[in-house]
C-alpha cells in the first residue's frame, strides 16, 4: 500500500533527488491552492529532465514491435530493441490481425455507440465472449473497455458489505483499487497475505472464518507482473475449498504465455474449470485491448448489470473486437509462436544469471533485473536508450526502495541478435556500475 507524507510541502523542495511518485500525493502544506501538488510535482520532473532520469512517455513513431521507431530525448529518431513491451507475440502488428480490424471498423463503424446494455451490444462483441469462455473453460464470458476497468468492476460488482477478499500482497494495482472500492462502497473486508505464501494465506482464512458472515473471495494474479513468477494454484484451490472460499485469477499476463495450448494458468497446473471467476486483460498476449472476466453464465449475467464500468461504459470499438478475434485464432492454432516465445524466456534467464544478474525467480516473459537503487535504475536504463535498447526502470513506489529493476519484457518475434545485443550492454553497464 502507498505510504503518504514521507515529506512536508517545504521538506520535498529540498530533498527533490529523493523523492518519489508517492511523495505527491498528499504532501503536507498550508497552501490552499488545489493543484499545490501539481506545482511540487512539475519541479520534480524538471529535476529528472535536468539529470537525465526522465523516461516516462518515450514517443513510439510506429508499431511496437521487437524493433521499434522512437523520439530520442534531443527529437532524434533511434531504431531500437524494444524490451519494454508487454504484446508477447506482437498480434498488434500481425498482418492479419490489422485487416481483421479494419474490417470490423468498415462493417460496423469506428466505435459501437453505447453501453453494452442498451445499444452497444454487437453480434462481433458476442462472437468474441464465446471464443474466450472457450478458450478459458468457462460456461460464458463478458469484455470490458479496458483491463483496469474489468478488474475493478468485477470486484466492486459482485463483494457486498458481510463478504471477505483476500489478495495476495502483489496483485496488481487494479485488483487493488477494486478492493478498496468494494470496502469504501459497501464496506467489504480487505485482507492481504504475503506474496505466494500459502501458511501466511491459511491464517488469513483462519481468521476470515471466525469474522466473515458472507463469502469469501481470494483473489490472485497467474503470473505477477514485477517479477514474472507464478501463482501456486493448486495450492490455492486446495486451501480454498477446505475453507469454503472463492477463487478469483488474473490472467493477464499469463493468456498465451502459460499451458500447452496457451490458455493461462489454469491449464498450468491443470485445474481449468476450477476457477470461479477468471479474468485478464487483452492488450498483452493478445496484443489489443480491452478487458474479461469468465466464469459460470448465472454469474457473469449478475456482473452484466452491477459491473459499474460494464454497465456506465461505451462497449468495445468494433476495429478492437474484430482484431481480437483474429489473434485469438491465431494463437490457438500458432503453437510454433509459443515456441518461440519460450525459447526466448530460457536463453535470456540462464544467460541474465549466468552473467550474475539477481532476476528474482522469474519463471515468465516478464524478467526483473533488480538494480536495487532508484536512481541507479534511471540512470542504467537512460544509458540502455542510448545504446538503442528501451527497457522499462521500475522504481518505488511501484516496488519497494531495495527492489528498484530493469524490467524486460519478451517477445516472440525477438531474434538472437536482438537478445545477445541486449545482453552484451547489461553486462558493460553491470560492470560498470557493480551491478554485477
Amino acid at each position: 500500500m502507498l505510504k503518504h507524507q514521507e515529506y512536508t510541502y517545504e521538506e520535498l523542495d529540498s530533498n527533490i533527488a529523493n523523492a518519489s511518485l508517492v511523495d505527491y500525493l498528499e504532501p503536507e502544506t498550508t497552501s490552499k491552492h488545489l493543484f499545490a501538488k501539481a506545482d511540487l510535482l512539475d519541479k520534480w520532473g524538471i529535476y529528472l529532465n535536468q539529470t537525465n532520469q526522465n523516461l516516462f512517455r518515450r514517443v513510439i513513431l510506429g508499431p511496437c514491435s521487437h524493433r521499434t521507431l522512437v523520439k530520442d530525448f534531443n527529437g532524434l529518431v533511434r531504431n531500437m530493441i524494444m524490451m519494454g513491451s508487454n504484446s508477447y507475440f506482437e498480434l498488434n502488428n500481425h498482418p492479419e490481425v490489422k485487416l481483421a480490424a479494419l474490417k470490423a471498423i468498415e462493417k460496423y463503424g469506428a466505435g459501437s455507440g453505447s453501453v453494452p446494455l442498451l445499444a452497444g451490444t454487437l453480434d462481433i462483441h458476442q462472437e468474441l465472449e464465446a471464443k474466450l469462455a472457450a478458450f478459458k473453460s468457462c460456461e460464458s464470458a463478458m469484455v470490458f473497455s479496458s483491463g483496469f476497468q474489468s478488474n475493478y468492476s468485477i470486484i466492486t460488482g459482485i463483494l457486498r458489505s458481510n463478504d471477505y477478499v483476500i489478495n495476495d500482497m502483489l496483485n496488481h494495482a487494479s485488483i487493488v483499487e477494486g478492493c478498496k472500492g468494494a470496502q469504501a462502497k459497501f464496506g467489504t473486508k480487505v485482507e492481504f497475505f504475503a506474496h505466494n505464501n500459502m501458511k501466511n494465506l491459511r491464517q488469513k482464512l483462519e481468521k476470515a472464518a471466525h469474522d466473515c458472515t458472507g463469502d469469501k473471495l481470494i483473489i490472485v494474479d497467474g503470473v505477477f507482473s514485477m517479477d514474472g513468477d507464478i501463482a501456486p494454484l493448486p495450492e490455492i484451490l486446495t486451501l480454498a475449498k477446505e475453507y469454503n472460499a472463492k477463487v478469483m485469477i488474473d490472467e493477464a499476463h499469463a493468456t498465451g504465455v502459460l499451458g500447452k495450448n496457451g490458455r493461462g494458468t489454469p491449464e498450468h497446473f491443470g485445474v481449468e474449470g476450477e476457477i470461479d471467476l477468471v479474468a485478464g486483460t487483452l492488450s498483452k498476449g493478445l496484443g489489443v485491448v480491452g478487458g474479461f472476466v469468465a466464469g459460470k453464465r448465472e454469474v457473469i449475467q449478475y456482473l452484466r448489470f452491477y459491473g459499474p464500468g460494464y454497465v456506465f461504459s461505451t462497449s468495445m470499438t468494433p476495429g478492437d473486437a474484430g482484431a481480437l478475434i483474429k489473434a485469438l485464432e491465431i494463437l490457438e492454432k500458432d503453437a510454433n509462436l509459443r515456441a518461440q516465445l519460450w525459447r526466448n524466456i530460457n536463453y535470456m534467464q540462464k544467460e541474465l544469471t549466468n552473467l550474475g544478474f539477481n532476476i528474482n525467480g522469474s519463471e515468465t516473459a516478464i524478467i526483473p533485473v533488480i538494480i536495487g537503487d532508484d536512481t541507479l535504475t534511471r540512470l542504467m536504463t537512460y544509458e540502455l536508450h542510448k545504446m538503442d535498447i528501451f527497457v522499462n526502470p521500475v522504481t518505488y513506489p511501484a516496488v519497494s526502495r531495495k527492489r528498484s529493476r530493469l524490467r524486460l519484457s519478451l517477445m516472440a518475434t525477438h531474434t538472437m541478435e536482438d537478445l545477445d545485443q541486449t545482453l552484451s550492454a547489461l553486462e558493460l553497464l553491470g560492470k560498470k556500475y557493480g551491478v554485477i
